[in-house]
């Protein structure tokens, strides 16, 4: 353990998997696949939602907002992880870790609450078709998306700032391979029971009430479902559905059995596979689950790449 002269070293040590050495290689050459793939994936979920008319809705809007939140979820913590898994100091400045906390938190907060927009979403347009461009115009969404940013934004400001408020006394050292809330808490020294506290009462909100929101929606979309008559309609509504379903039991599973403990319940390595799960596996899958199980998204991406086709096509032509 190493030891500093206050509460506020100039870095931290990330232990990451010093105790599973053997983890690390494969996890860097895991991460160095699975990173680019996230940005690509994501930014063309992007591209198609503006460039295709036929995806001008609420839907693809929220589902643009989903992969912009993605790309800076991993951005904030995966070059980092690669720099110390890549190399042979495993640090993090301590301006850097206060960073990654804002900003992964946020991303985070954020998610959870876009998610219980995106199924709400849902269920406007299955249980009240007729009222759905009334209910989700664009003002609408416009506001909502706002209303989730910002407390996104304040759930981090607030616990964050708490939480870079406890004494390490004497240490710099995280066992974790980030920079996160509930590690730091667990880490410091002292009286610890408001963070646990206030860490408890905010993800209740962050993560409980939007998974009651998702909870309440489906119930209703289910309900609405099993009245449609034909079984191409029934198939057709729940494939509207169970792309966003995949999406939230990644993300809310390891998010819940993280945040909704208290800090010092919490085992040595969970952090770390929680962390890499809701960090970096589901916002690289989530493009790949809304595009193969959406064909009108399949079809604006066929278009799109029939597009650059023929413009480097065109552009070589004009070169000879």
């Amino acid at each position: 353990m190493a030891i500093v002269n206050d509460s506020r070293p100039e870095e931290f040590i990330l232990l990451g998997f010093a105790n599973h050495p053997w983890l690390e290689l494969p996890l860097f050459i895991v991460l160095l696949v699975t990173y680019p793939l996230a940005l690509v994936g994501n930014i063309a979920i992007i591209l198609v939602s503006k460039l295709d008319p036929r995806l001008h809705s609420p839907m693809y809007f929220f589902l643009t907002n989903l992969s912009f939140l993605d790309m800076c979820y991993t951005t904030s913590i995966v070059p980092q992880m690669l720099f110390n898994l890549g190399g042979s100091t495993k640090t993090i400045s301590y301006v850097g870790c206060a960073l990654q906390l804002y900003l992964f938190s946020t991303m985070g907060a954020t998610e959870c609450l876009l998610l219980a927009i995106m199924s709400f979403d849902r269920y406007v347009a299955i249980c009240r078709p007729l009222h759905y461009i009334l209910i989700m115009n664009q003002r609408v969404c416009l506001l909502l998306v706002s209303i989730m940013w910002l407390c996104g934004i304040s759930y981090a400001v607030s616990e964050a700032t708490l939480t870079l408020q406890l004494p390490l006394c004497g240490t710099n050292t995280l066992d974790h391979i980030l920079c996160e809330i509930p590690v730091l808490i667990k880490t410091a020294c002292g009286e610890k029971k408001v963070n646990e506290l206030a860490l408890s009462v905010a993800c209740t909100f962050i993560l409980a009430v939007p998974l009651c929101i998702i909870l309440a929606s489906y119930i209703s979309i289910g309900r609405a479902v099993l009245q449609i008559k034909t079984s191409e309609g029934r198939k057709k509504a729940f494939g509207t559905c169970s792309s966003h379903l995949i999406v939230v039991s990644l993300f809310y599973g390891p998010g819940i059995s993280m945040y909704l403990q208290p800090p010092s319940s919490i085992s040595r390595d969970q952090p770390k596979f929680m962390a890499l799960f809701y960090g970096v596996v589901t916002p690289t899958l989530n493009p790949f689950i809304y595009t193969l199980r959406n064909k009108d998204v399949k079809g604006a991406l066929g278009n799109l790449r029939n597009v650059f086709i023929w413009r480097a096509s065109q552009h070589l032509t004009l070169r000879q």
